[in-house]
Formats: structure tokens, C-alpha cells, sequence
């Protein structure tokens, strides 16, 4: 006669590997697409105007070296790409504006981490590059929305600094 509790189902050797696989591969790899767009300043004096390209350009150069110099909690950049620059013509504004393209490969601990990247204004596109599927515990999704609602309320605070100066 067995002991009580013996009754157990002893899980397969197989779904014990199942999920250790799934706990390894729990960093996803994505590409990441930010377009910065190029503000042409006039100029002070005689000199020092920039046309819409020269602005583009600078901006994603500052911003290049920000993501390869500033460490980014939870995230690896990889690899940064720069871009050509392209314009496009705005019809309300009746003017040419240049966009400098940026694509980073990250590394993320968690889908959360990678949501700061999607949130700002610049954000074009992502593309998972690995893993294949990706499983998502109760607390991974409230970590997702949590990290939603701090980074779109940051977003908010930082655009009203700007326009109030």
C-alpha cells in the first residue's frame, strides 16, 4: 500500500525541459527603428543657419552616442545602424522636412524593458528577432502595462517642461 501523496503524477522528464527552456530564453532580441526629424533653425546673425538634413543628422548623431554611452536598465544595445537621410514634403507646413533614420539590435531582459523604446515620439517600428514565441506570465503583463503607464506619464511631464519654457 502507498503512502498518501504518493498518488502524484510524476511530471515527464520531458516537461521539466520544456520549461527550463522556456525560463533560459526569457531575454528577447529585437530590432528597433527610430526616425528623428530635423528642424531647420534660422540664423542668429549672418551665419550658422542648418537646413533640415544638417539638423536631422545632428539630432541622431546626439542621440546615437546617448544610447551607446548611457546604459539603459534591463537592456543591451547590440549594435547601432545609421541610416540615409530622406525628406519628405508636409503639406500644412509647405515644407521640406528631413528624417534621419536609426536602427539599434537590443537585447531585453523582459518585453517590459522594450516599451520605453515604443513610447517615444520618434518610434517607427520593432521587429522581435528572437525568441520564436514568447509565453507571458500574469506578472510579465501587469509589468508590461506598469511600465506603459510610467513611461507614457514621463513622456507627458517632459513635453510639458518643453512648451512652458
Amino acid at each position: 500500500m502507498l503512502k498518501p501523496g504518493f498518488e502524484k503524477k510524476i511530471p515527464e522528464e520531458r516537461e521539466t525541459k520544456e520549461s527550463s527552456e522556456l525560463a533560459a530564453s526569457k531575454k528577447i532580441r529585437a530590432r528597433i527603428r527610430f526616425d528623428y526629424q530635423g528642424k531647420a533653425r534660422p540664423s542668429r546673425f549672418l551665419f550658422g543657419r542648418k537646413s533640415t538634413e544638417e539638423a536631422a543628422e545632428e539630432l541622431r548623431e546626439k542621440q546615437a552616442a546617448l544610447w551607446q554611452n548611457v546604459p539603459v536598465q534591463g537592456v543591451y544595445i547590440e549594435k547601432i545602424d545609421l541610416g540615409e537621410i530622406y525628406t519628405v514634403y508636409d503639406e500644412e507646413s509647405d515644407e521640406e522636412i528631413a528624417f534621419a533614420p536609426l536602427e539599434m539590435v537590443v537585447t531585453a531582459d523582459s518585453a517590459g524593458y522594450l516599451v520605453r523604446f515604443a513610447v517615444r515620439e520618434e518610434f517607427r517600428r520593432i521587429k522581435i528577432l528572437e525568441p520564436d514565441n514568447i509565453a507571458l506570465s500574469i506578472h510579465d503583463l501587469e509589468q508590461i502595462f506598469f511600465e506603459i503607464h510610467n513611461q507614457t506619464k514621463s513622456q507627458l511631464i517632459q513635453k510639458i517642461r518643453r512648451y512652458a519654457e
